[in-house]
């Protein structure tokens, strides 16, 4: 694969993930901040105003710690209008959807309706067969836990040409994809490895667990998630879009640098088939309801203990030394030894991440309305927990 195509796969799985090094001149605007916890936050306020001055259009952070929460903006929602990115944003939220469907499969465990180390086969017979693939040798766990083997679809260079870049994004991007497509893409190539070997994050894993979901369920992967989490936690703000094109308001507009061949051109991508996300990354939602969802996981609202701990029990991945994943949940370690638990997400104009300490007490959750890299992926992370190290001193620890 190309570096670009390289690139853009791992923006839709992992925030985090590298990407090639773009700029863009948007028209910056100062951040607007609202909360008791203003004064806490000058660093994040900083690495803000500094990817927007790099180029990416706008961002939009909440945060909440021990003096309250902090709201703030920085950059613009349209570049065609000018109008400054919103506090309350709604933006999709990529693969953060991936910690909502391993919640949804834990629950469903502690209620017996399944098993982590049910076989792919118990519940999706004949799916997965072919190239190699083997749904036999392939558990639930191991698709939470990024172990399958399994191809990601969308390292698949054809999909990419037809949905995620140039004139193949523009042409397809309002047309509905089933999820058997996605598997079936996946399932053109053979395996990367031998199932549990190793660690290697795939889109398609989360597919199947969404599959897994609506078989064990009998109802829709939507419902499952909008009746044991969003309505128990009060997200108002957070749906799945099915086949829906649009960002329910408030939302700014999310932008993509599509075309290779033309480096310095944004096209708005605001308008996109839901289904082209699905159960790997369909989720809207808004940085206040992200925090509120991994408080209420990390603090044992949604799971048992015992199920808590199988989430946060992880594999270690290479490519990127200071994280490790567990099931549907990352845990990433920042540059002045704070530990936190979350997920980053992305999809075609928009990247996302969602991050809290252990105890849930500090959390952390932002959207960039533009998809292209203008530095380091998690300065704001690393600037909100490591504010110290962020101005030149000695940096403080905290767990």
């Amino acid at each position: 694969m190309t570096l670009r195509k390289t690139a853009r796969a791992g923006l839709v799985g992992l925030a985090a993930a590298a990407m090639a090094a773009t700029a863009f001149s948007a028209p910056a605007q100062a951040a607007s901040d609202t909360g008791p916890a203003r004064a806490g936050h000058e660093a994040t306020r900083r690495a803000m105003d500094a990817e927007v001055k790099a180029g990416i259009p706008g961002i939009t952070a909440q945060a909440r710690d021990a003096k309250g929460v902090w709201k703030a903006a920085s950059g613009v929602g349209d570049l065609t209008t000018g109008a400054p990115r919103g506090v309350n944003d709604r933006f999709r939220v990529g693969s953060i959807t991936k910690s909502f469907v391993a919640t949804v499969l834990l629950q469903m465990e502690e209620e017996g309706k399944l098993s982590l180390d049910d076989r792919v086969e118990d519940h999706l017979p004949g799916l997965v067969r072919g190239n190699g693939n083997d749904g036999r040798e392939i558990t639930v766990r191991r698709l939470l836990n990024h172990t399958s083997g399994l191809f990601d679809y969308l390292a698949d260079e054809e999909y990419l040409e037809t949905y995620i870049f140039g004139e193949g994004y523009l042409k397809h991007r309002y047309d509905t994809v089933p999820p058997e497509k996605h598997v079936k893409v996946a399932l053109s190539h053979e395996p990367l490895f031998k199932p549990g070997e190793r660690f290697s994050y795939s889109n398609t894993n989360y597919v199947l667990a969404g599959l897994i979901i609506e078989k064990a369920g009998g109802r829709t992967y939507e419902a499952e998630v909008r009746d044991r989490i969003i309505k128990p936690l009060g997200l108002r703000a957070t749906s799945n879009p099915g086949n829906s094109i649009h960002v329910p308001r408030p939302g700014s507009r999310h932008y993509s640098k599509l075309f290779a061949s033309a480096p310095d051109r944004i096209d708005d991508v605001t308008e996109m088939n839901g289904s082209q996300g699905w159960a790997d990354g369909d989720i809207i939602s808004t940085a206040g309801d992200l925090n509120r969802f991994y408080n209420a996981l990390l603090g044992g609202e949604l799971l048992s203990p015992k199920q808590l701990r199988a989430m946060k029990t992880t594999v270690s991945s290479a490519e990127h030394p200071d994280m490790a994943y567990g099931l549907g949940l990352a845990r990433f370690r920042t540059s002045c030894g704070t530990t936190l638990w979350g997920h980053g997400g992305g999809m075609v104009g928009s990247t996302s991440l969602a991050v809290s300490t252990e105890d849930g007490r500090h959390q952390l959750a932002y959207n960039r309305n533009g998809d292209w890299s203008t530095g380091s992926p998690q300065s704001i992370m690393e600037a909100e927990y490591c504010p110290a190290a962020a101005t030149g001193s000695a940096p403080e620890r905290t767990s």
